[in-house]
């Protein structure tokens, strides 16, 4: 008795299948018929997939440029930056490249300072002969003005570690403590950046007798 049953529901089951499907199929007929008797309906159809087809290519087209956009200003700004980078290094290059031969002259400056400070005083020396060494002397700093190369300034100045170098330290009363009291070499800067630091001699603070403890 089972068996019958479940057969009767198996055969009911795909009765009822069939029919949808004829069902289905009897509604896409009447559809087909129903835009070939109104061909106004299927093109109005077909323009509204084809805006729709278009709406998303635009779209699209959109997105992308967009993105070549963003991407043109990433690479105009990377290319301003590298433009400002090579100009800086250029002015640095430009207020630099004759730094190692200044320097080199700083030595003959040095000798002709010597000479003139050695012959004064001296009656003996030719006049002439220090008039020529005073000239070449005042040429050469003129040399360094011109690629804005000036003395350091160190006698009476604090102790500053970044433009002087100590070469020695003299106890004394005159001065306080930790100022330059003599000056052995010059020191010289380049714009603003330190080309010979200055030898000097600072003061030191004077011990007092009383300060010793019994």
């Amino acid at each position: 008795m089972s068996a019958k049953k479940e057969i009767k529901i198996q055969t009911d089951s795909e009765a009822e299948a069939a029919k949808k499907n004829e069902k289905a199929v009897e509604a896409a007929d009447n559809e087909k018929q129903e835009l070939k008797h109104d061909p106004d309906q299927a093109a109005e159809n077909q323009i509204d997939n084809s805006q729709e087809d278009l709406a998303e290519k635009l779209k699209l087209k959109e997105q992308e440029a967009q993105e070549n956009y963003d991407r043109l200003l990433r690479v105009s700004a990377e290319f301003d930056n590298y433009k400002k980078r090579a100009s800086r290094e250029m002015e640095e290059f430009r207020k630099y490249s004759n730094q190692s031969l200044i320097k080199e002259m700083l030595s003959v400056v040095d000798n002709l300072e010597l000479a003139m400070n050695s012959a004064n005083g001296h009656k003996a020396i030719d006049k002439g002969l220090l008039d020529g060494l005073a000239m070449t002397h005042k040429e050469i700093i003129k040399v360094f003005e011109k690629f804005s190369v000036k003395p350091i300034s160190a006698m009476g100045q604090t102790f500053d570690p970044a433009y002087h170098e100590a070469v020695m330290q003299e106890e004394t009363d005159e001065y306080p403590a930790n100022t330059v009291i003599n000056e052995l070499q010059k020191g010289y800067l380049i714009h603003d950046r330190l080309l010979r630091p200055a030898m000097v001699v600072v003061a030191g603070g004077k011990e007092k007798k009383g300060d010793a403890n019994p």
